[in-house]
């Protein structure tokens, strides 16, 4: 019978082989800081910015003789606080020094990406928001009533007709400078057609589909932070959300550190396991100074709408009443984290709100009257305000 060398026979001989490349997805930080304005970056950990809050009228004047009126303008610092974001990686100085990669090199930017997909989920969807930050941009626009449901299938006036996305930016006296969306709305834009049953948005099969609304840029981030259970598609003037830096990404490696649980026990010593890890930081804040203008001079309109899922977030109302001497304050405006309504002739203001802990305070002109904090668990809430 005739021998031969197996592989089994030679297995001990043999080298596997490794590829030096590491196949990932392509690294995406914020689109909200892709599409909002940066400031300078911020002096301090809290800045204010003026902002217009009452615009001047001008007058006819009656007669060559005639009295002319007078007008006045006001402004108001909006804040814009800075928060921390940050995280720390620890690994083994032995794995460290076995490994042909660069681990920490590995690790940055995908800490980066991390910390994009966290900013877009506070500012844009108010998730895991700091306190000291607004509502974000969803929230923000839903108690302006800057909300569309889609229809099934998704049609062309939800997105650019009257009462579509669209025109709900445009009540606010604003353009939309880009949309973003979630990757599942690309084939419901593909598949919009007209009465012909031609795709509207897609002229041959063979080209790339340029995603685009009426001029404006349509993006799909994949970082992770864009979250389709609250809003498919999210539109507006980007350039009226602003954000500034405080410290950007630092990054340093700790070898002497002692790192903590939660719950104060130890879960790392560095020193003593012959550990290093990686730390990451990151400053920065952002806000919605929403300036008064002659179309907005209570500065109530919002310039950003959203195409609500099928299933829409869960809200609560909150129902203000404002008093102010013991009758009912029209035209007072209530604030919760930078939502701003006005009262109606019953002083009543209703805002739709997801579970949470919101700061609101309500004023009637100049005057204060009143201010506090509201929390929303389950169940609709009612608030009295004022005296």
């Amino acid at each position: 019978m005739a021998n031969m060398i197996s592989r089994a026979d030679a297995e001990a001989l043999l080298r596997e082989g490794l590829y030096d490349e590491i196949f990932q997805h392509d690294i995406e930080e914020s689109i909200f800081m892709r599409l909002a304005r940066r400031l300078p970056d911020a002096p301090s950990g809290k800045n204010h910015i003026r902002v217009l809050d009452m615009v001047p009228v001008g007058y006819f004047v009656n007669g060559e003789n005639g009295l002319k009126g007078t007008s006045a303008a006001a402004w108001e610092k909006a804040v814009l606080n800075i928060e921390e974001m940050a995280v720390i990686v620890p690994i083994s100085e032995n794995t460290l020094e076995d490994e042909a990669v660069d681990i920490f090199g590995q690790v940055t930017p995908l800490v980066r990406q991390a910390f994009g997909a966290l900013m877009d989920k506070a500012a844009i969807f108010g998730e895991g928001r700091p306190a000291s930050w607004p509502l974000g941009i969803v929230q923000l626009a839903r108690q302006a009533g800057n909300n569309v449901t889609a229809a099934s299938p998704l049609s062309y006036d939800n997105l650019l007709g009257v009462g579509g996305l669209f025109n709900k930016v445009e009540n606010a006296n604003s353009a939309v400078t880009a949309g973003i969306a979630s990757m599942a709305m690309r084939a419901a834009l593909r598949g919009i057609k007209d009465d012909n049953g031609y795709p509207i948005f897609k002229t041959d099969m063979q080209g790339a589909t340029p995603y685009a609304l009426d001029g404006a840029p349509l993006y799909f981030p994949r970082n992770g932070g864009f979250d389709s259970s609250i809003a498919q598609m999210v539109v507006g003037d980007w350039s009226q959300a602003v954000y500034a830096v405080r410290r950007d990404i630092d990054v340093k490696i700790l070898d002497q550190a002692v790192i903590q649980n939660p719950d104060g026990t130890i879960a790392y010593n560095l020193a003593q396991q012959d550990m290093v890890a990686l730390r990451v930081t990151f400053r920065i804040g952002w806000t919605f100074p929403n300036a008064a203008s002659p179309v907005n001079p209570d500065r109530v309109l919002v310039p950003f709408a959203y195409l609500a899922p099928a299933t829409p977030q869960t809200t609560y109302t909150a129902t203000f009443t404002v008093l102010s001497g013991g009758s009912a304050a029209e035209g007072a405006i209530v604030n919760i984290d930078g939502a701003r309504l006005k009262t109606n002739a019953s002083g009543v203001a209703v805002f739709n709100l997801p579970n949470g802990t919101y700061a609101y305070k309500a004023t009637l002109g100049k005057a204060k009257l009143g201010e506090g904090t509201l929390t929303i668990n389950g169940a609709a809430a009612t608030v009295t305000v004022g005296e």
